[in-house]
């Protein structure tokens, strides 16, 4: 089976189901797990250079304004790559190339016989279908069963923990944060099993922009800043961008020190198998107690920060 990949998560399905040795292409933000280096990229951006959440948020507009793809595939790769199975996506323009433009490169291959599977997650249940149906198309069922066996148990450990608590703070989800865009899909559903409640969105719902007087309305116990596509590096940059993003002043999270940044760029964003890691450090910032093992296992993907801006290791709050 050869088999090739448009996006990080299709990647990290791929390799968990005991695949990675299968793979002949990638998309070039694929970054997990280690030993894809040298695997031919398939796929490059079109945007032009930015920094700034701001920036970046520009640069998406003005090429999705002109109708224009935000990711180009290298058909030349992908003729040498030799396919049996692309996966692909068509949840998110913003996130991985869209499905029409792999359908166009598909059908300049001229071959009948390449096996298209597309991913469209917004639930948590279109992420364990998916991994299901990876599985399928790259002959791997029993290890896909198995899989989703494990990571389903997981998750369910972590619910009933949370159901123990004794309270459900109120979490907002960031999911970009110049404009301040609200995490949907799957995000609230992780907010619930990690026994906290989520604000503004429900299961399935796209990212909402929400203006400074809408943020200031809410005044949620819990802050979970995880921008899509960033570092939790990369986040830390723009540090100096959140009192004016956020109403700093006047949010009980940033007054009582429940602020967190996580890794958005491996966790939370990609409905993949590492989507329950995800919810393990949701659960630590929502109940630091009762997670206290989470903490400490994901001490390198979040830190807590203070009213002032200092960080906080998560696993020593």
């Amino acid at each position: 089976m050869r088999i090739a990949s448009l996006l990080p998560s299709a990647t990290e399905i791929v390799c968990a189901l005991g695949a990675k040795s299968e793979l002949v292409g990638i998309s070039h933000e694929c970054d997990f797990p280690e030993g894809l280096t040298g695997l031919p990229v398939l796929t490059r951006p079109r945007l032009r250079p930015a920094r700034s959440s701001r920036e970046i948020d520009a640069a998406v507009r003005d090429v999705l304004r002109d109708a224009l793809a935000v990711y180009d595939i290298d058909v030349d790769a992908l003729r040498k790559a030799r396919p049996d199975v692309i996966v692909t996506q068509d949840l998110c323009d913003v996130c991985a190339v869209s499905l029409d433009d792999v359908r166009a490169a598909v059908a300049r291959l001229a071959r009948g016989d390449v096996h298209l599977v597309n991913l469209r997650p917004t639930r948590l249940d279109d992420i364990w279908a998916d991994i299901g149906r990876v599985a399928e198309a790259i002959g791997r069922a029993a290890e896909g069963e198995a899989l989703l066996e494990r990571l389903q148990a997981r998750v369910a450990a972590v619910a009933a923990r949370a159901a123990a608590a004794p309270d459900r703070p109120r979490v907002l989800a960031v999911e970009w944060i110049e404009p301040v865009m609200i995490g949907g899909v799957w995000m609230p559903e992780l907010i619930a099993l990690s026994g906290a409640e989520p604000l503004v969105t429900r299961p399935g719902d796209h990212a909402p922009t929400l203006s400074p007087d809408d943020l200031a309305a809410l005044d949620p116990d819990v802050v979970l800043i995880k921008p899509c596509g960033f570092t939790l590096e990369r986040t830390l940059e723009e540090l100096d961008v959140l009192p004016r993003a956020l109403p700093w002043a006047s949010c009980r999270a940033v007054a009582q020190g429940r602020v967190y940044i996580a890794d958005g760029n491996a966790f939370f964003n990609r409905p993949g198998p590492r989507i329950v890691e995800s919810l393990e450090i949701l659960a630590g910032c929502a109940h630091p107690t009762l997670f206290a093992a989470e903490r400490r296992a994901h001490a390198r993907s979040v830190v807590r920060l203070d009213a002032a801006l200092r960080r906080h290791a998560f696993d020593k709050d």
